[in-house]
């Protein structure tokens, strides 16, 4: 794949034309649902508030969930020690409760109320955020690690790549033992191929994109 230059801010004006573009979802629904997957030293979280502004500034209400809030609780998380990485990889993430409470919602005929998060990984309690309502076009941006190979019903989905020197440079150490997790990610999910945009990112100041891959 060629890639090309791209600052942030212009790749996140990219990103909203197109889905504010969209003729309609991929499954028909009435609500988009965007994914921007990577480590969390690709800081997804950045790249997600830019977009959400960028959509509303186009017009449409945008919803910004982070996967860490639908961490699992700790008890769980931590069954098999706290650096288990096959724990990491199938086991932090509450997959059942982001398909209840965000993409359940969001089907053809779904209520469109939606639980922006679910567990606070700090406190490590029930956050007992409100639901929100999204009206008809309003868009669900979903960022944070693992999210593809999961089935979600994205229409747009983009993958922050980070090569495995730039991914440990940049994690922080107590983290680093993560490090094999996201290696297996790539090895067994294959993100840059299942992504609909790939963006690599080893220096955050100078990001590089594909493209938009023609069949999204």
């Amino acid at each position: 794949m060629r890639m090309e230059a791209i600052t942030w801010q212009r790749l996140a004006d990219t990103l909203a034309d197109h889905l504010d573009g969209l003729p309609r979802t991929r499954d028909g629904g009435a609500w988009p649902r965007l994914a921007v997957d990577g480590a969390p030293a690709a800081d997804t979280g950045a790249l997600a508030a830019r977009t959400a502004e960028a959509l509303r500034v186009r017009g449409r209400t945008v919803l910004v969930v982070p996967a860490d809030g639908f961490l699992r609780p700790a008890s769980l998380r931590y069954e098999f020690g706290r650096r288990d990485v096959d724990s990491y990889l199938t086991g932090w993430y509450d997959t059942a409760a982001l398909w209840r409470e965000v993409f359940g919602p969001l089907e053809p005929g779904g209520t469109g109320r939606v639980l922006p998060d679910l567990w606070d990984p700090v406190t490590d309690r029930a956050t007992r955020s409100p639901y929100v309502e999204l009206p008809p076009g309003g868009v669900v941006v979903v960022h944070g690690p693992l999210l593809l190979g999961q089935w979600f019903p994205f229409d747009l989905s983009v993958h922050v790549r980070l090569s495995p020197g730039a991914l440990a440079r940049r994690t922080p150490e107590a983290e680093r033992w993560t490090v094999p997790a996201f290696a297996r990610y790539e090895s067994e999910t294959d993100p840059a191929a299942a992504a609909d945009v790939l963006v690599r990112a080893d220096d955050p100041r100078h990001p590089a994109w594909g493209g938009i891959r023609a069949e999204s």
